[in-house]
């Protein structure tokens, strides 16, 4: 066997789940949930639209900086980025979502799949003004399955552990990357210089 092409040979490789994976899977943010949220500083979140390709796509602010509403819905602030709009395109043509947050030296995650909606009402813009500039538009999510994701995954990858930790100057910087990339000759910028840029940049 080689393509696996059949739920039927999928399944013929692994076993049912059973327990705990199925359920754990709830349809609200309980107290759990929500504290998880609130220790958050970072998440990816992955969207697809008509069959394209499917995009993910990091999100990160202090600690708590995605807003519980109520049990069943999240509201997200979209802060300054490349304006590509790939994922609020997405959102427009299907607005099923998934979302993983991470919070740094804990192994588990916690995984929301719903749907989405951009909304630029003020309530919810004045919910993130305590920065430079407030949000443009605020992403809410309307929360149809969560679950805590187990350790595993992380404690292989030793992610957090400080020996495990890259050194930058192991990669290229990034202007050269995206040089490399794009075949092209723009002015470098040092990755100091670029992460300056970034910083005043960050609202």
């Amino acid at each position: 066997m080689a393509r696996i092409e059949s739920l039927e040979q999928l399944r013929s490789l692994y076993a049912h789940p059973k327990g705990r994976p199925l359920t754990k899977q709830i349809d609200h943010l309980e107290k759990h949930c929500r504290q998880f949220i609130s220790l958050s500083p970072f998440l990816v979140l992955s969207t697809s639209a008509g069959g394209q390709m499917h995009d993910a796509s990091p999100r990160g602010e202090d600690p708590g900086f995605v807003k519980v509403l109520d049990d069943y819905r999240i509201a997200i602030p979209d802060r300054p980025g490349n304006n590509r709009l790939d994922t609020y395109s997405n959102i427009l043509d299907t607005p099923n979502v998934g979302l993983i947050f991470l919070i740094p030296g804990v192994n588990e995650t916690l995984r929301i799949n719903g749907e989405a909606e951009i909304r630029d009402d003020q309530a919810l813009i004045e919910l993130f003004d305590g920065h430079s500039r407030p949000p443009k538009t605020v992403l809410v999510v309307h929360v149809k399955e969560a679950y805590l994701h187990c350790a595993k995954a992380l404690m292989r990858s030793k992610l957090w552990e400080e020996d495990f930790k890259i050194p930058r100057d192991q990669l290229p910087t990034a202007g050269e990357m995206i040089n490399d990339q794009s075949n092209t000759t723009a002015p470098l910028e040092t990755q100091e210089e670029m992460e300056t840029r970034y910083r005043d940049q960050l609202y």
